[in-house]
């Protein structure tokens, strides 16, 4: 991945949520402010959220990047919804920052269509190549690069767990937003196909809002001895947060 002289210096790193400079970049820099735009998309509120931003900043102050003194951190947050995306990422590529931290596809999305020259480091995102981030995992090339959640083998694990946590499951559905994980075949693929393996009728959910989701369930338990899985997406999670 080619960037430009200045923008070598920040080399980020992150796992969860880190994001660190490396120690030679470090002993050249000058007290010069440096910028990090990042892009959630949860709410600010979510306490994971905030757990993750927190270990950001950790991350960076353990090697010399504070917060307010060498580096200035702003934040935009989605608050589960996809259509603020856009403009939250027109706003952070504005701001003309050195590099920028993408949570989720429908974010790291955004900013794509937003700048090829910042280098923008993703994570929670499932299919990088699919979703036309990076031309390959070894070599990325452009300004993108991240780390994935899940492979696409996790949707046959999960039912597989679920078979042994509930032996007599002969029916179970996929739950996802086409929207806000247009990267779902990733997961339905290898889901179905383990249904066949395990003799279990496989059920394609896919669900926009808290209405859908709710005719999901009856749906579903209208039939002894069915289950349900969600993918993961940033809606999903959404909700989960909204109802606890």
């Amino acid at each position: 991945m080619q960037f430009d002289r200045k923008r070598r210096e920040f080399i980020t790193l992150l796992g969860g949520a880190a994001v660190a400079w490396p120690l030679t970049a470090r002993a050249q820099q000058t007290e010069q402010v440096r910028g990090l735009g990042v892009l959630m998309s949860d709410a600010e509120s979510d306490p994971e959220a905030q757990a993750n931003a927190a270990a950001v900043r950790q991350g960076l102050q353990e090697l010399g990047w504070t917060d307010g003194r060498n580096i200035r951190i702003d934040y935009r947050w989605a608050g589960g919804d996809r259509s603020r995306m856009p403009a939250l990422a027109h706003e952070l590529v504005g701001l003309k920052p050195d590099v920028i931290l993408a949570r989720s596809t429908p974010a790291t999305a955004a900013l794509k269509a937003e700048t090829s020259t910042i280098p923008i480091v993703f994570t929670t995102v499932s299919d990088p190549i699919g979703s036309g981030f990076v031309a390959s995992l070894s070599r990325p090339g452009g300004n993108i690069t991240g780390f994935t959640n899940f492979e696409s083998s996790m949707s046959g694990k999960w039912l597989g767990l679920l078979k042994e946590i509930a032996p007599e499951v002969t029916r179970t559905g996929m739950m996802f937003n086409p929207e806000t994980a247009p990267y779902a075949q990733y997961y339905l693929r290898t889901f179905e196909a383990a249904a066949r393996s395990f003799a279990v009728e496989s059920v394609l959910a896919p669900v926009r809002d808290d209405a859908d989701i709710t005719r999901t369930i009856d749906m579903l338990a209208r039939e002894p001895n069915a289950s349900l899985i969600v993918e993961i997406d940033f809606l999903a999670r959404h909700h989960a947060v909204a109802n606890d």
